[in-house]
C-alpha cells in the first residue's frame, strides 16, 4: 500500500475519528446540534494536525442527507460524494497556486448562485495567507454579506499573516499538536490493523520526529515499514528518517562534555559514511541538547517532551552540563545551521560546530553572546556573592565621599589645564567635582584664571577668530565639528583656551584624545602660538565668573583708540562687528 493510499485510508472521516482536537470537534458538533452554523471559520494551526480534514469533515456533516448532523454518516451520496471529491457545491482551493484576484473573483460571482446537490456551498480555501491584498478584498466584500447557503472555511499555518479585518469576521478555531500518547497510539493502531509488526520504541520516535503532525507520522511511519518489509524496527526508522541513534547521541555529547575533540571527527565521519546529512544531524543535535537543558531546568515536564530520546535514558548525562553552558551550546549550533544552509561543504561546517561546542568554556563572559543561567553559578568559577558585592559597592561610594571632601577642602586635585594657577574653583562634572565615571577623559579645572582673562585682549582675538578655527576643524575632521559647534570660547589664560559646553556628552565627546589633538593643531595654527584646550560646562563657567564680573560692573569704562575693548564690556552687536571686519577697521567712540 502507499503512502497516499495508507493516509488515505486513515484519514479521519468522522469528528470522532480526530486526533487530538477534542476542543475543536466538541465546539462544531454543538453548532451543528443546535442549527448555529456560522457563514466562515478559520482554521489555523500547526502543519499535518488536520485543518483541512476537518473542514471536509464538517462539509460532509452539514450537507449529510440525514442532518445536518453531528456526525456525517458517511454512506448517502452527499457524503460519499465529498469524500470522492466529485460535489461541485463543495469546492477545495489552494491559495498557494490561486491566490490571485481573478480567482476570487469568480468566487464571489459563483457564491450567488444556490448549490445544485447539496444544501450548502462549502468553499475550503487552503493556506489562505497566500492570497495576496487585492484578493483579500476582494474576499473580504464577501464575507461581509455572504448568502445564507454559503460556508467559507480558511485554512492557515500563519494567521498572523491575514488581515484583521478577514479574521474578525471568522470563527477561528486553533489546532493543537498532538500530544505524544495520542500519535503512539494512534500509530499502533494503525500497524496492527494493517497487520505491520513494530516495536514499540520505533512507533515512540517517529511520534517525537514527526514535531505533534499526525499526517507527518503516518509518513514516516509508511516509509518506515517499506523500508523494513512490513516490519518496524527503531534501527530501521532511524536509518530511513535519516536521524542519529540515541546510542549516537550520546557518543557524540559524551565527546562534548568531556572536552574531546580527537572523538568527534571519527564521530562524524562514521555518521557521513553511514549516509547521514549534516543538516539533519546538526538540526537532530540542537533537539537533543534542547531536551537536556528542558530536563535541567524544568524536570518535572519532561516526561513526555523529550524528541529525540526518552528523558530517563539521558538523565545522567544532563548532569554533565552546565545549563550556561547548553544554552550557548544551542546558540552556536542554531547560528552555524544557519550558515549551512547556503554553505558549499556542509560536511566542513557541521565538523567546525561541533569542535566550537566541544572546546567551549564552562563559564563564559556575556560578550560572547551567552546568557548565564542564574542556577549554574555553582558550576563556573566562584562568584561574589551579594553580601561581597555590597561591601565592595559601599567601599566605593566611601572614597568617593573621600575625594569630593578633598576636593573641596583644597587638597590634591587631578590634573589642573595647564598654565592655570593655583587655587580657585573647579569645574565639576558632577557632584563629586570629577567627570563621569564611564568616560575618564575629563579633567578638573580651575576657574579663577580663566575669569580673571575674560575680558583680556587675548580673549578677544579667541572670539574673533573662533570661526575661522571652527571652519577649519570642520574641513578637518566634520564629526568633531559637530560636537565643538556646541562650545563656546570663553576665556584664553596663559598657553590655554577655555571652551563652555551647554551638553556634557558633547564636552565629553570633545575631550577625546584624538578630538583634542585635533582641536589643539588648529588653534596652533589659527592663533600662530601652542595652545592647550580646556573645557567647562556653561553653568559652572557662569557660577566662577559671575564674582569677577560683579567686581568689575562698578568700574568707569576706558577705552582707549590704541586698545581694542575688552569682552566683557562689549554689547552683542559690537562683538558681532569685530568678528565681521576685525580689530584693525574697527573703532569704538564713547559718546
Amino acid at each position: 500500500m502507499t503512502h497516499i493510499a495508507l493516509y488515505r485510508a486513515w484519514r479521519p472521516q468522522t469528528f470522532q475519528d480526530m486526533v487530538g482536537q477534542q476542543h475543536i470537534r466538541q465546539t462544531l458538533q454543538n453548532a451543528i446540534r443546535e442549527q448555529r452554523i456560522a457563514h466562515a471559520y478559520l482554521f489555523n494551526g500547526p502543519r499535518g494536525t488536520g485543518k483541512t480534514t476537518t473542514a471536509k469533515v464538517f462539509a460532509k456533516a452539514v450537507n449529510c442527507e440525514h442532518g445536518p448532523a453531528p456526525e456525517p454518516c458517511n454512506e448517502c451520496a452527499a457524503c460519499r460524494g465529498i469524500t470522492a471529491g466529485t460535489i461541485m457545491d463543495v469546492v477545495e482551493i489552494d491559495a498557494a497556486s490561486n491566490r490571485g484576484i481573478d480567482e476570487i473573483r469568480d468566487i464571489r460571482d459563483n457564491v450567488r448562485y444556490a448549490p445544485s446537490e447539496v444544501r450548502y456551498k462549502v468553499y475550503i480555501i487552503d493556506e489562505v495567507h497566500m492570497l495576496t491584498t487585492e484578493a483579500f478584498n476582494a474576499l473580504l466584500k464577501t464575507l461581509e454579506e455572504p448568502p445564507s447557503h454559503v460556508i467559507f472555511i480558511l485554512a492557515t499555518t500563519e494567521p498572523h499573516k491575514l488581515p484583521a479585518t478577514v479574521i474578525s469576521r471568522c470563527q477561528r478555531f486553533d489546532f493543537r499538536q498532538v500530544s505524544l500518547e495520542e500519535q503512539i497510539e494512534r500509530l499502533r493502531q494503525i500497524t496492527e490493523e494493517e497487520g505491520i509488526t513494530a516495536e514499540p520504541e520505533a512507533l515512540e520516535y517517529i511520534a517525537r520526529l514527526s514535531d505533534g503532525g499526525m499526517r507527518d507520522a503516518i509518513s514516516l511511519l509508511e516509509q518506515s515499514a517499506a523500508f523494513g518489509s512490513e516490519k518496524i524496527t527503531l534501527e530501521g526508522a532511524v536509518d530511513v528518517t535519516g536521524g542519529l541513534a540515541v546510542r549516537q547521541f550520546a557518543g557524540i555529547a559524551e565527546a562534548v562534555r568531556d572536552g574531546n575533540a580527537a572523538a568527534v571527527l571519527p564521530l562524524i565521519e562514521g555518521l557521513m559514511q553511514g549516509g547521514k546529512s549534516p543538516d539533519k544531524c546538526l538540526e537532530n543535535l540542537i533537539y537533543y541538547f534542547r531536551d537536556l537543558l528542558v530536563l535541567k531546568l524544568a524536570p518535572a515536564s519532561a516526561e513526555g517532551m523529550g524528541r529525540m530520546a526518552d528523558p530517563a535514558v539521558f538523565r545522567d548525562m544532563a548532569e554533565g552540563f552546565s545549563s550556561e553552558r547548553i544554552f550557548r551550546m544551542i546558540d552556536e549550533l542554531n547560528r552555524y545551521q544557519n550558515e549551512m544552509r547556503h554553505a558549499a561543504h556542509p560536511q566542513t561546517l557541521f565538523e567546525v560546530a561541533l569542535l566550537k561546542i566541544c572546546t567551549l568554556p564552562e563559564s563564559a563572559s556575556l560578550g560572547s553572546g551567552a546568557q548565564p543561567a542564574a542556577d549554574n553559578r555553582g558550576a563556573s568559577a566562584p562568584a561574589a556573592s551579594g553580601h561581597e558585592i555590597a561591601a565592595l559597592q559601599q567601599r566605593i561610594d566611601q572614597l568617593e565621599r573621600k575625594l569630593e571632601q578633598l576636593q573641596r577642602s583644597g587638597g590634591a586635585a587631578p590634573a589642573a589645564a595647564p598654565g592655570a594657577a593655583a587655587g580657585g574653583a573647579p569645574a565639576r562634572a558632577g557632584s563629586s567635582g570629577f567627570g563621569p565615571r564611564s568616560g575618564g577623559n575629563l579633567r578638573t579645572v580651575k576657574l579663577d584664571p580663566f575669569a580673571s582673562a575674560a575680558a583680556s585682549a587675548d580673549t578677544a582675538q579667541l572670539r574673533g577668530k573662533w570661526t575661522e578655527v571652527l571652519g577649519r576643524i570642520k574641513d578637518a575632521r566634520v564629526t568633531v565639528h559637530a560636537w565643538l559647534v556646541d562650545g563656546e570660547p570663553v576665556s584664553w589664560a596663559g598657553d590655554s583656551v577655555l571652551i563652555a559646553f551647554k551638553n556634557t556628552m558633547h564636552r565629553e565627546t570633545t575631550e577625546k584624545q584624538a578630538n583634542r589633538e585635533l582641536i589643539e593643531r588648529v588653534l596652533q595654527e589659527t592663533l600662530g602660538k601652542p595652545i592647550q584646550l580646556a573645557t567647562v560646562m556653561q553653568k559652572d563657567w557662569q557660577q566662577a565668573s559671575s564674582g569677577v564680573s560683579a567686581e568689575r560692573k562698578a568700574e568707569p569704562l576706558e577705552l582707549s583708540h590704541d586698545e581694542p575693548p575688552v569682552a566683557a564690556s562689549r554689547p552683542e552687536w559690537v562683538e558681532e562687528a569685530f568678528k565681521l571686519f576685525g580689530e584693525d577697521l574697527v573703532e569704538l567712540k564713547k559718546e
